[in-house]
């Protein structure tokens, strides 16, 4: 059985909304993705993933019946906190989380294009730094950005990854990036819908940590 597969994200209705609950539920199964990483630096992304989802479901658990979609608490929260939205609650924490579900998705589709260094084949260091460049680069200070550049030269070989996605059964990497490309297929437009609705709301925030 592979990781991603575990709780397999559902297609999107016409209007692209996001159901929250089934959202959360979903993306509650993804921070292990991280310890297949191996370096304890990614071990922040998966640790700001899990606050983040905690801080959705606290807003969402309050009334389920009111904010039966993402949108629903992002729109309600820029009512409830006018000047201080959207560097507030869960319309904060869903921004960074929605970072962080970039950063996995440019990752598998890297490997699933089959990108890679042709002189070490068998490392992820291309395509760990194209999902960083891509998700997370432009939102972190200088210090971070080398902290994570450091955690590159730990990263796992392509194999062991792979390995490490499929629960580490002996699977071939070609079954196990058909997983990968299964598990996008409703994940990426999750991801690109909830970065159409931050950007229809105006609810993006530049700053850096």
């Amino acid at each position: 059985m592979s990781l991603l597969l575990d709780n397999q994200f559902a297609e999107l209705p016409a209007d692209k909304s996001v159901d929250t609950k089934t959202f959360l539920d979903n993306v509650s199964t993804l921070p292990p993705f991280f310890d297949c990483l191996g370096s304890k630096v990614f071990s922040v992304i998966k640790s700001d993933i899990n606050g983040n989802i905690t801080k959705i479901r606290a807003v969402y658990d309050q009334d389920p019946a009111k904010y039966v979609t993402l949108q629903d608490i992002v729109e309600a929260e820029r009512e409830t906190h006018k000047g201080q939205w959207p560097k507030v609650g869960a319309t904060l924490a869903l921004m960074w989380l929605k970072r962080g579900l970039r950063f996995i998705q440019v990752l598998l589709q890297s490997l699933a294009d089959g990108d890679r260094d042709e002189n070490n084949p068998n490392l992820i260091q291309v395509n760990i730094t194209k999902a960083y460049e891509h998700a997370l680069k432009k939102y972190h200070g200088w210090i971070v950005q080398k902290i994570f550049s450091a955690a590159l030269f730990a990263a796992p070989y392509r194999s062991n990854f792979l390995k490490a996605l499929s629960k580490g059964q002996e699977v071939k990497d070609e079954d196990c990036l058909a997983n990968v490309r299964l598990f996008l297929v409703n994940y990426t437009p999750t991801v690109d819908a909830i970065y159409e609705m931050y950007s229809n709301l105006n609810a993006e925030l530049d700053y850096t940590v």
